[in-house]
């Protein structure tokens, strides 16, 4: 198994909430989420070879100020 780096990530509280409602919703522990959607992320930029839009950053009803 590839060696993972640890880097610490401040979140906002209402982000951490809806990351770890949606992390329960899968199945997964919090950190599990995040790897996972930073992947898919990342796949996505690499399959359209341009970054995600902005729109789809934020749940839409999520609001981070």
């Amino acid at each position: 198994m590839a060696e993972k780096k640890q880097i610490p990530l401040r979140l906002s509280a209402k982000l951490y909430d809806a990351i770890a409602a949606w992390a329960e919703d899968d199945f997964r522990s919090v950190n599990g989420q995040i790897e996972y959607l930073l992947t898919e992320c990342v796949r996505q930029r690499k399959k359209n070879g341009r970054p995600v839009p902005h729109e789809l950053d934020v749940p839409p009803e999520f609001n981070i100020e």
